[in-house]
């Protein structure tokens, strides 16, 4: 048997052991005993509530996993590769658009795969524990509008890199990495702006004393805003959230419409300052610097592995192209992200401290970014209990417990 066909189903299966394993220990980790910490936030219908909703993600989860790997195993195994590559070079054109038929068709399969899936997530799972506020009309909007995005963004892309291999030899990965991240920058520039208004709305906070508060403590944070909005994310879920977005001066706080029924303006001031937190502490610059270097050696990985004949036959793959390379190589390169993602979420669990640190050392308001870490785990239930190697393999936020007792320690 070919060696890569060996290598890629030994990954393949591994992940789908390690995730199951780390699910077990996460459900056995549940803990009957409401931690007293929540005891004036959770009650004990809401706390058993919050263990049913895991509980119910997980088995999920793991049958969407488990079908995901039969599905992936059967369609490597049987050439479907081979055949949906068949299909692409039928319309005889060039590489570039070749390879940008051949991956629509892959995503069209893969969206087509996990529909189910979302659909009875959002309808049924979501609507079950009381968060689900989409209708099926926002559903499929969503998706159309997801797929306009897609075609508009990322075939060019995709396009730019497929030209980029071909026409610059061995320097291909150079100007990949580089037009890859100019791209993601100029998105990330243009997505307050063009992008996620398409799919919410955003309103300016209106006068009062909330505004007054957060502008008053900007101001005296040195931190320069170009406004404060709040969205409808009542429109698709009842859960609560709030972030910055955008760069400078452009910078913008939203928050949902959800928490600001459900946080006093206390509580709000205090997660603004964890959020700005971010900004002063140089967390949002120091994690783009880490992920531009982890694209430049994503791209140099893949570039030596480009157009590998025995590679191509793991896949039954008659013909060696560029477009293909790409996709394979998400197949190799798994436990390599991974491995990059736990040093990404160790970074990040850290900064979360931090920021929690900067928030109560700058508002004075500990209690009430406790009580407000307090409502955010109450109203999204959250899983109070989390198994440490799943903290430790997939939390980008500390889990809470740990969050408030840090804080607790920095008032002592």
């Amino acid at each position: 048997m070919n060696s890569w066909l060996i290598l890629i189903l030994i990954i393949l299966v591994a992940n789908f052991i390690l995730e199951t394993v780390v699910s077990i220990l996460n459900l056995k980790a549940l803990s009957p005993e409401l931690p007293v910490e929540f005891s004036d936030v959770f009650d004990k219908n809401e706390y058993e509530k919050s263990q049913r909703y895991t509980k119910v993600n997980t088995g999920f989860s793991l049958l969407e996993s488990t079908t995901t790997l039969v599905v992936t195993i059967v369609f490597l195994l049987a050439g479907g590769f081979q055949y949906v590559d068949g299909i692409a070079r039928s319309f005889e054109s060039g590489s570039i658009i070749t390879g940008l038929i051949f991956t629509t068709i892959l995503v069209v399969l893969s969206f087509i795969l996990g529909l189910p899936f979302s659909l009875y997530s959002t309808f049924v799972i979501e609507e079950r524990f009381g968060f689900n506020r989409t209708n099926i009309k926002t559903f499929i909007l969503d998706i159309v509008k997801a797929a306009f995005l897609v075609i508009l963004l990322g075939g060019p892309l995709l396009a730019l890199v497929l030209w980029f291999f071909e026409s610059t030899g061995s320097y291909g990965w150079l100007f990949c990495w580089a037009g890859v991240v100019l791209f993601s920058f100029v998105i990330q520039l243009l997505a307050p702006v063009l992008i996620m208004p398409l799919f919410n709305k955003f309103t300016p906070l209106e006068e009062g004393s909330l505004k007054e508060k957060i502008l008053q403590y900007a101001k005296k944070q040195n931190f320069s805003i170009q406004g404060i909005f709040t969205m409808d994310g009542s429109k698709r879920s009842s859960k609560l959230n709030a972030f910055f977005t955008g760069f400078g001066k452009f910078r913008k706080i939203v928050f949902y419409d959800t928490l600001m029924e459900k946080l006093s303006d206390e509580e709000i001031v205090a997660v603004l300052a964890h959020e700005m937190g971010h900004y002063k502490l140089r967390h949002i610059y120091k994690m783009l610097a880490a992920s531009v270097v982890q694209t430049g050696i994503m791209f140099f990985l893949l570039s030596l592995i480009l157009e590998n004949r025995q590679l191509f036959d793991a896949f039954s793959m008659e013909h060696v192209s560029i477009y293909a390379s790409l996709v394979f190589f998400g197949f190799l390169y798994s436990p390599i992200s991974t491995f990059v993602s736990i040093i990404f979420n160790m970074r990040s669990r850290k900064h979360e401290f931090e920021a929690d640190a900067y928030s109560a050392e700058t508002t004075d308001l500990t209690e009430k970014l406790i009580s407000s870490l307090k409502k955010l785990s109450q109203a999204n239930l959250s899983n109070l209990t989390p198994h440490p190697l799943n903290v430790f393999l997939h939390y980008s936020h500390p889990p809470v417990l740990q969050r408030i007792n840090a804080l607790r320690m920095e008032r002592k």
